[in-house]
């Protein structure tokens, strides 16, 4: 384990808290109601469970939304609300679905396994394909990011166009201060918390965090921190990697090591854009992705 200093804990805190202010859960009900009956609801058999999702639209172009971690950010439709309603209808059919273990993808309970974004990625495409699309464009926020890659990556063929964002191919010392920060729920403030309670229970959240920080800190002990880094150059498809400058949760070089490795990538850069850019900025981020997309 890496001692710590307690200043650095301190401040990954801090930033943590930052990052988290504008981050908000809005229940399913009221999510549909805001959406009107545009978007549908279903559960569907994918790999031995059964995998919650919404879809809106009617274009030809599928598009499938993929969230990050738990309810910090964690459930299809919380963490994706302006892309669902906002994303183009006409040319796009947007889907947005809840890992297993998260949202409403339970059960079973979520674990963490070393293979576990190689499990969300093979899910994620074999959920398009049961959903009987043909070619699929992926957007991808955070651990969400991670598993598009790998699926880009293991099934070049399927997938047509990817944008990620707050993304990381690897672990560090800096980032294992970060995760270690956030471990214990109780600790949080109950703005924060209370919503993600009402989600999860207190005592799933309290877990599935704590399982959470020790499944991804078990790669900092593989090579150089690997996750996804070998796979990087197996992508084929055009990939957008969009960059918060100020993402107090995944720093530069992260993207930056990204964009380096996948071959024919672009690096978009938003000078006010943190970890949530999508949601904080909502249409710029849509009029980017819907110009890549297209």
């Amino acid at each position: 384990m890496v001692t710590v200093p307690g200043g650095r804990v301190m401040q990954g805190l801090r930033l943590l808290r930052s990052a988290l202010k504008s981050w908000t859960y809005v229940p399913a009900a009221g999510t549909m109601a805001a959406f009107g009956t545009s978007v549908t609801s279903a559960k569907v058999a994918v790999n031995g469970v059964h995998l919650h999702y919404q879809q809106t639209g009617e274009g030809e172009h599928a598009v499938l939304l993929l969230p990050g971690m738990l309810g910090l950010e964690g459930s299809g439709e919380t963490d994706f609300q302006p892309q669902i309603k906002n994303l183009n209808k006409k040319l796009f059919t947007v889907v947005a679905f809840d890992p297993r273990g998260y949202g409403h993808s339970r059960p079973p309970d979520r674990d963490f396994p070393v293979d576990f974004f190689e499990r969300d990625a093979k899910d994620a495409v074999d959920l398009m394909k049961t959903l009987k699309f043909k070619k699929v464009s992926l957007l991808g926020w955070s651990d969400g990011g991670i598993t598009a890659l790998i699926a880009a990556a293991k099934h070049p063929s399927y997938i047509h166009k990817m944008v990620i964002w707050g993304a990381n191919a690897y672990v560090t010392e800096e980032d294992e201060v970060i995760y270690q920060s956030i471990r214990d729920v109780s600790k949080w403030s109950e703005k924060i918390r209370k919503p993600l309670e009402t989600l999860y229970g207190y005592d799933y959240l309290a877990k599935t965090c704590e399982k959470w920080v020790d499944g991804i800190n078990q790669f900092k002990h593989l090579p150089d921190g690997n996750i996804c880094r070998h796979l990087l150059p197996l992508v084929q498809c055009p990939t957008l990697i969009v960059h918060g400058e100020k993402d107090q949760l995944v720093p530069r070089f992260h993207a930056d090591f990204i964009h380096e490795h996948v071959k024919g990538s672009r690096l978009h850069l938003m000078p006010g854009g943190k970890h949530n850019l999508h949601i904080r900025f909502a249409n710029e981020f849509n009029k980017l992705a819907e110009d890549f997309l297209q």
